[in-house]
């Protein structure tokens, strides 16, 4: 009995040991599988997710740029600057947009303004000239009107420097100064003296509707030794650099 006992069948034994090792897997279960899914945790919690970006909105869709208008453009003219043929000159009625208009008096000193036909503008300030087609408009056409006269450009001003200078020729008046400029700038702008020129001996001839042709003898080297005095050159005028004798 004790033999069999001893080395019997382990029936009892086999079967307590596979209960031993069910209820261990069961336990150990859940660990392993904990372990086998942690780096996909630490993974999903330190990486970014995708960032949703903003939809871009199509060209077509974005309002145009319009650039706003610009306005017409004059020149500083002087004060009480008279008109004369050539000109140009802006007219501008205060909301009567149909009636602006711009243009070159012709060599009579008349302007095509709308509704008033060729209208004689030159040998008036802007003021003047503004307060004439204030007065036509509102003759006939507008009550109250306000008028304005803006000059755009000058004609073209012409003198000539003839003689001891580098550059002999004809040259416009600087759009700064259309009535006229000094002497010495007049000479520069021809590229100055030559090295026989005798600014002592400088004529500039001129002619006036009234006195018909004059001509002026000027001592220019005076100007250039800073002993004051000055001679001013308008549009038309000739000016001659005499020839040193020495």
């Amino acid at each position: 009995m004790i033999i069999r006992s001893a080395f019997g069948p382990p029936s009892d034994f086999s079967h307590g040991l596979n209960r031993f090792r069910a209820r261990a897997r069961r336990q150990w279960l859940p660990v392993a599988l904990a372990f086998s899914l942690l780096p996909d945790i630490l993974l999903a919690q330190f990486t970014p997710g995708p960032v949703a970006s903003q939809p871009s909105a199509p060209t077509s869709a974005l309002p145009p740029v319009v650039s706003a208008p610009t306005p017409n453009s004059g020149v500083s003219a002087p004060a009480g600057y008279i008109l004369s043929a050539n000109d140009q000159v802006a007219v501008e009625v205060f909301g009567e947009d149909d009636l602006r208009t711009n243009g070159r008096l012709n060599g009579d000193g008349n302007l095509s303004v709308p509704l008033l036909g060729s209208t004689h503008l030159a040998g008036l300030t802007l003021t003047q000239a503004a307060s004439k087609l204030t007065e036509l408009y509102a003759r006939d056409y507008l009550v109250n009107p306000k008028v304005n006269v803006m000059l755009l450009g000058y004609a073209k001003r012409r003198f000539s420097v003839l003689g001891q200078v580098n550059r002999p020729g004809s040259y416009e008046m600087p759009d700064g100064s259309p009535g006229g400029i000094d002497l010495l700038e007049a000479i520069a702008m021809a590229g100055g003296y030559t090295r026989i020129a005798a600014p002592e001996r400088v004529s500039v001839r001129r002619h006036t509707a009234a006195a018909g042709d004059q001509i002026f003898k000027v001592n220019a080297k005076r100007f250039t030794r800073g002993s004051g005095g000055s001679f001013r050159v308008e549009p038309g005028d000739t000016v001659t650099v005499g020839e040193s004798i020495f």
